[in-house]
């Protein structure tokens, strides 16, 4: 699609969770809004698809509650931890919300063109499969950013400008904004793996994480009876997986080698078949970065921070984080709705989400290091296992540390949007 208009209030680059929460939040508001996605939808995307129960009342207010409530798998409500020949279970923490109680599980595929699509009827603009090539500051009468944008079918540019910038693309993808230096391989790079199955052993309302050597994942049921299997493996696990398993591609000796390590996704997994060709990406880079990079240029989603993916947290800290900056975008929006914003006013919001940011997903991003180094060192985490056994209600309070119940948005029952 080729949009008429060039100059925006905001351009958002990344039609995932985060940069649609964005989009529909801003465009509903009466934003002029062009977000750009490099991908055609639906499409298929490296995820482990949990949602959690936090995250409903954000859909319901979005727009898409109802739609997602159709074909979502089912509601989780128990935890379990598949480590070597053990089998952990617990109760996972319901949401005081009495409407939404329990997360559930929702195919990228699917959840992704719902908020697109709720996204344009909500005014946005969509520029898709457009990609950004280079990102300039702007001065003058209008500051801002000049947006270089391609479309990757036809080859076709164009010049996009606003005064607010947001990005909300992967992490492991160059940011244009940015100049990257490449890193060496190390052997502690974490590739992630994900598979699409039917017929699996996996008891419905059940999340269980894995624990094995060099790695960790997670398995969940969702939408049309598919199990999603995610893990992440480093790179040195990795090697030693293809080693075992020659003449097997990566993702399937990968697959082996989790199996191999986790009884309980033997057990599983006995008889399932691969609904989808296996996706992989990476290295993945965990860690806190720059929510607010001045200038008008602001970071949302796995861009702005990313947790260990063993919390299952990557969908909430997107949406949630897009919510928190828009708030705060909105709280002052007649001064930032002008060709060239005030300064001083653009450095207070950007200041000022990045320490609502922190107080949200830093401990969330630090504790999610701490289960992460656990579990891929199951011997040395050997000596927790006992404990684990004997109080299985720890898992319960690990997924209450870890942000499964924490509510960082607010929202008033008058915000919901009809679906």
């Amino acid at each position: 699609m080729k949009p008429n208009s060039r100059s925006f209030d905001a351009i958002i680059v990344g039609g995932g969770p985060a940069g649609c929460t964005a989009a529909i939040l801003l465009a509903q508001a009466g934003w002029s809004i062009a977000l750009i996605e490099k991908h055609v939808f639906p499409r298929r995307k490296v995820c482990g698809e949990c949602i959690a129960a936090t995250n409903l009342p954000l859909l319901d207010a979005l727009g898409v509650g109802d739609a997602f409530n159709a074909i979502a798998g089912p509601e989780l409500r128990t935890a379990e931890l598949f480590v070597g020949e053990h089998t952990l279970q617990a109760a996972l923490p319901p949401l005081e919300d009495l409407r939404h109680r329990w997360g559930r599980a929702l195919g990228r595929e699917h959840l992704d063109t719902l908020l697109l699509q709720r996204a344009v009827q909500a005014g946005a603009t969509i520029w898709q499969p457009w990609t950004v090539k280079r990102i300039e500051r702007m001065e003058g009468d209008e500051s801002g950013h000049a947006c270089d944008v391609l479309n990757v079918e036809s080859g076709e540019s164009e010049r996009l400008s606003a005064p607010i910038l947001i990005a909300a693309h992967g992490s492991w993808e160059l940011d244009p904004a940015i100049e990257h230096a490449r890193r060496p391989p190390r052997n502690s790079d974490l590739f992630a793996f994900k598979g699409t199955f039917r017929n699996t052993r996996l008891t419905p309302g059940v999340l269980p994480v894995l624990a094995f050597a060099g790695g960790y994942g997670g398995m969940v049921l969702g939408d049309h009876g598919l199990t999603t299997l995610a893990f992440c493996i480093r790179r040195d696990a990795l090697r030693v997986a293809r080693d075992r398993h020659p003449g097997m591609k990566a993702a399937e000796a990968a697959q082996a080698y989790v199996k191999e390590q986790c009884r309980g996704v033997r057990d599983a997994m006995d008889g399932a078949q691969l609904d989808a060709p296996w996706l992989a990406v990476g290295p993945i880079k965990p860690g806190i970065r720059k929510p607010w990079r001045g200038h008008g240029h602001f970071a949302v989603g796995n861009v702005a921070g990313e947790a260990h993916p063993i919390l299952g947290e990557g969908i909430s800290m997107a949406m949630q984080s897009a919510w928190l900056l828009c708030e705060r975008l909105l709280a002052d929006s007649a001064g930032l709705r002008t060709p060239s914003p005030c300064p001083e006013l653009m450095e207070s919001v950007g200041n000022d989400y990045m320490k609502r940011w922190r107080n949200a997903f830093a401990s969330r991003i630090r504790l999610a290091a701490i289960y992460a180094h656990l579990a891929m060192r199951p011997r040395r985490a050997a000596v927790l296992l006992p404990l684990l056994q004997q109080w299985p209600g720890l898992l319960t309070l690990g997924a209450r540390a870890g942000g499964k119940v924490r509510q960082v948005v607010q929202i008033p029952e008058a915000t919901a949007i009809p679906n």
